[in-house]
């Protein structure tokens, strides 16, 4: 088959796709993203008169990627803020694409807030929904002295998260079943969010720990607590309806409480498990998810779908966790894909990376309906795409993929 030649304006009429920036920036991962300040002649926080402010709209899976720059190095404030009951996470990006920073809370009462003195370069900040919940956020960048969107966790709200915990909370830690000493074989334990909120477990040593609760019909969430009741983590809806809390660094001796709740029903029981962190198990969920780039060298099904001469069509039975294939592209270009669900009730999810891991592109709802849809600009190479339902569902969904070059 002849591959298609247009011209790049031509085919930005063609295909409907957001208003996003036309180069290259964080590695690709910047890719859809808008400048904060409206263009990026205004969104140099180095020199702006004023912050660089927007609006967005994060659907479920989705992403808000804002761009700004630095022309001499500067103390920045990278702010985001949940409208109602949204609880948006920041990620800050560098110019190359890797995480300088990540936060959750920090800005008080569930925002988000990022301060850093960045060096000359274009940067990518990133917002999603902690609990993958359509949110609608305020995206705010500046310099440290100028006025701050948050309040800071130092001044929020007895209501947030962060601040001191309930009486009630720590009469329920110290009065939760005692599951003893983590060993090599774990923890678990059963039990309703009713009858069971509160569990509390030993630490004889510095330890990485993971803690999940599972039944998706309870849609348990989990809240893990220190030895001087802070907050060390919590969780709803990391895998599908089931809640995990990892913690990556080793937490200190003691005794740790979790707190256990449900969403859907409190009566129903609950399987919690404690256990050493496994760094291999918690990447492979990671690209079960579709959260990062499986590598390419066969410890992770992918199916190779070759050389991309024009177009493809495949179908797949998917579910709601990621199926990957890879596509070779031999030239510069632009390229198309899309997940379409055959029959009602499919919620297909896509994600792109190139063969060193890096995101070029995302997108749950992009397309008609409940359809995904990503447009990317691409260079010669290997590419790995990520499809998967949203939520438990399970059904065929079309994949197409076509790739436009530029006219000679």
């Amino acid at each position: 088959m002849p591959k298609l030649h247009l011209g790049f304006t031509a085919l930005a009429t063609l295909i409907a796709a957001p208003a996003a920036a036309q180069d290259t920036f964080c590695g690709e991962a910047g890719t859809g993203g808008q400048w904060i300040g409206g263009a990026a002649e205004t969104s140099d926080i180095a020199t702006t008169e004023n912050f660089g402010e927007q609006m967005a709209l994060v659907l479920n899976g989705n992403r808000y990627v804002g761009l700004f720059s630095v022309s001499e190095a500067t103390e920045v404030r990278i702010e985001a803020a949940g409208r109602g009951n949204g609880d948006p996470t920041l990620s800050l990006l560098g110019p190359d694409g890797a995480e300088i920073a990540t936060d959750d809370d920090s800005g008080g009462n569930g925002a988000s807030r990022i301060e850093t003195t960045l060096e000359p370069g274009e940067y990518c900040a990133v917002v999603r929904s902690f609990d993958d919940s359509p949110m609608t956020a305020f995206v705010r960048v500046g310099r440290t002295d100028m006025e701050a969107l948050t309040t800071g966790v130092d001044d929020a709200t007895e209501s947030s998260p962060s601040s001191t915990p309930s009486p009630e909370r720590v009469q329920g830690c110290a009065d939760g079943r005692d599951l003893g000493v983590l060993g090599s074989d774990g923890l678990t334990y059963q039990g309703s969010a009713a009858d069971a909120g509160f569990a509390r477990f030993t630490l004889d040593a510095p330890t990485a720990i993971s803690v999940t609760a599972n039944n998706t019909e309870a849609d348990p969430t989990l809240t893990l607590i220190g030895p001087d009741d802070e907050t060390l983590g919590e969780n709803d809806d990391f895998d599908g309806l089931n809640s995990r809390i990892d913690a990556a660094t080793p937490l200190a001796a003691g005794t740790y409480c979790i707190a256990l709740d449900a969403i859907s029903d409190r009566n129903l029981p609950i399987d919690v498990a404690v256990s050493a962190y496994d760094a291999a198990a918690a990447l492979a969920v990671l690209f079960s998810k579709g959260e990062a780039a499986p590598p390419l060298d066969g410890s992770v099904a992918i199916v190779d779908l070759g050389a991309l001469p024009n177009r493809l069509r495949r179908d797949e039975q998917i579910t709601g966790n990621a199926t990957w294939f890879s596509l070779t592209l031999d030239a510069p270009g632009l390229l198309l894909v899309e997940a379409i669900a055959s029959g009602a009730g499919g919620d297909p999810w896509l994600v792109m990376y190139d063969d060193l891991g890096r995101e070029v592109a995302q997108d749950d709802d992009g397309g008609d309906d409940t359809n995904a849809r990503m447009v990317a600009r691409t260079v010669p190479g290997t590419y790995l795409i990520g499809l998967k339902q949203v939520g438990d569902q399970t059904g065929f969904v079309r994949l197409l993929a076509e790739r436009f070059v530029p006219a000679p």
